[in-house]
């Protein structure tokens, strides 16, 4: 029975990457036997366009029931005026926490081919492989109670919760450890002890934790020092792990040093495996419909998700083999072109990296 892959192209250059990361499993498809079914479904913008809501019943549906989700971007300016509840990015968020995608993967791997476009030195940056695990359904972001109030002087006053519990700190702490047990057993815990009361807890529950993890050596570092220390010597860090919003800047962060955040993908997974697989990278307005997308990203979360939910992690491979190939022949997008080699446009390099398949 062939495994299902839910595709939610979404807006900007989402459909752009979207279509080239398809051709990529068309090619598995037709080469190497991989029995996948898709199946499309809208999602953020365009969803509420046609719907009137930016996460359809019948795409929250198709998520829950499929195998794997494939998903472009979400949001643009067409949108922004729409109250933060119906905002396309909402989407993305209810999608995680409906299908409890708590632990959010995401690589930072300098491909040396590219190590001219890092905005560091060559130096600082050649052979990096960084993993950042960051807690994705908790946290401030979706913290309660939550809003924009009027005080009694008249002044406007908006206000979070940056909230979280033991459970939900263990649960993400052992994904860090399995990951950092799979790779050098380095795990550094970023957190924020010294001023708030929810990294206080966070630090004790990841310490209390690392005892069941005895060949894991377990650091801590608070995250105004991880910030500056993944731009001074970024290759200290093996696996990171961290909670939401500081996961979420950390690893904008850390896309740079990779040369362009277009080469960056991600999973999002469950207890079970079962992920939402996206490029880092938003919908980028500025740049849709001109053939100016990066999709090695997408392309490259296709490659996670063969890799973590359908267990194919030799197709993973051969996808990672075929990107490497790729640039080896000097082809470059946009943003990591730097007067080396070949630019080519989002379907060229796609239907590159497809080519490389049939050849690896």
């Amino acid at each position: 029975m062939p495994k299902k892959i839910a595709i939610l192209p979404g807006d900007g250059i989402g459909p752009e990457i979207v279509a080239e990361a398809v051709k990529v499993l068309e090619r598995l498809r037709q080469d190497c036997g991989l029995d996948v079914e898709l199946e499309y479904a809208p999602v953020g913008g365009v969803a509420y366009d046609t719907h009137g809501t930016t996460l359809p019943d019948e795409t929250l549906a198709l998520a829950r029931a499929a195998d794997a989700i494939l998903l472009g971007a979400a949001g643009g300016p067409k949108w922004d005026q729409l109250d933060t509840a119906l905002r396309p990015e909402k989407a993305l968020l209810r999608l995680r926490s409906e299908l409890v995608l708590f632990s959010n993967l995401r690589p930072t791997i300098l491909y040396p081919q590219l190590a001219d476009a890092s905005s560091l030195k060559a130096e600082v940056v050649t052979d990096l492989d960084i993993m950042i695990v960051r807690e994705l359904t908790g946290g401030i972001y979706f913290g309660q109670p939550r809003g924009v109030r009027t005080l009694e002087n008249g002044e406007r006053q908006a206000y979070n919760t940056l909230v979280y519990s033991e459970s939900e700190i263990k649960r993400i702490a052992h994904s860090a450890f399995r990951i950092a047990g799979k790779r050098s057993g380095k795990l550094c815990s970023v957190d924020k002890a010294n001023v708030l009361e929810s990294s206080v807890l966070w630090r004790e529950v990841v310490t209390e934790l690392g005892n069941e993890y005895p060949d894991v050596t377990l650091s801590h570092m608070y995250v105004d020092n991880a910030a500056m220390q993944l731009v001074r010597a970024p290759k200290q860090f093996d696996v990171i792990v961290t909670g939401n919003m500081f996961g979420d800047i950390l690893s904008d962060a850390a896309a740079m040093l990779t040369g362009s955040i277009g080469m960056l993908p991600s999973a999002s997974l469950d207890t079970q495996g079962k992920g939402l697989y996206e490029p880092v990278h938003g919908s980028a307005p500025d740049i849709t419909g001109q053939g100016l997308a990066n999709p090695l990203a997408t392309i490259l979360s296709t490659a996670m998700l063969l890799r973590y939910s359908l267990d194919e992690p030799e197709m993973a491979k051969r996808i990672e083999r075929a990107i490497s190939q790729t640039l080896d022949a000097g082809l470059r997008t946009a943003d990591i072109f730097r007067d080396v080699g070949r630019q080519v446009s989002t379907s060229e390099m796609g239907d590159a990296v497809a080519q490389a398949l049939a050849t690896n």
